[in-house]
């Protein structure tokens, strides 16, 4: 049975920032798009642990939201990474951050990430929104129901924010389609980045289960 009362969500403390890189590296390390960025090497998890790292530095340092799934015992099961509406500044030592990273992987793999961004970009939704970027729960845990404790925290939020209209997603896994779609998501868009790696853009309006609330009103291109 679920044990999800176990568990409380609540916004990822400095405390646990290397937890939740170690949460999110066991949840993504054979995900396709890690697996296209990173190519093949025989350092992989190395260079995993820092593109992760990188992901959370990210929302951190930018101020945007990472939510964890908490134990009784105050262990980090579970993590999403959120970017928040509206623009903020970036701050120098994300900046600093970004080309420690890139230097690290190369610039193929910067390539990559790139070429995974652009196919993306025709789909981006064009109101503010939040953008779910990562989630993972740790494999002990799974089917356990973190990953919609997660999720429906962060609906919650999206809903209670006047500035978001909903929460969009991509996926690269067609499981994970049909699991957004039963929390309400809808697909905007699909596109071909390279060597077969597939992505899907989805959008959850706020609202709740089954899209009762508005479509976005346009996307960017």
């Amino acid at each position: 049975m679920p044990e999800t009362l176990l568990y409380r969500i609540a916004p990822l403390t400095r405390a646990h920032a290397m937890t939740a890189v170690a949460v999110l590296c066991e949840a993504f390390r054979d995900y396709p798009v890690m697996r296209f960025v990173i190519g093949t090497t025989d350092d992989y998890d190395r260079r995993l642990a820092a593109l992760v790292s990188f992901f959370v530095a990210a929302r951190d340092l930018k101020e945007d939201l990472i939510l964890a799934a908490v134990s009784l015992n105050d262990e980090v099961d579970g993590v999403a990474t959120v970017t928040l509406p509206g623009q903020r500044a970036e701050p120098p030592s994300l900046y600093d951050r970004r080309q420690e990273v890139w230097e690290m992987l190369g610039t193929e793999a910067l390539d990559r990430y790139r070429a995974y961004g652009d196919a993306c970009a025709p789909f981006d939704i064009a109101r503010p929104h939040y953008h779910l970027n990562m989630i993972g729960v740790r494999t002990a845990v799974k089917g356990q129901g973190l990953s919609r404790l997660l999720l429906d925290e962060l609906h919650e939020r999206s809903a209670r924010d006047v500035d978001s209209c909903g929460v969009s997603l991509t996926t690269e896994s067609d499981d994970n389609v049909g699991l957004y779609t039963h929390f309400g998501y809808e697909v905007v868009g699909r596109a071909t980045v390279a060597n077969g790696l597939k992505t899907t853009v989805m959008f959850r309006p706020d609202g709740g289960e089954g899209g009762t609330g508005a479509p976005p009103s346009g996307v960017t291109h």
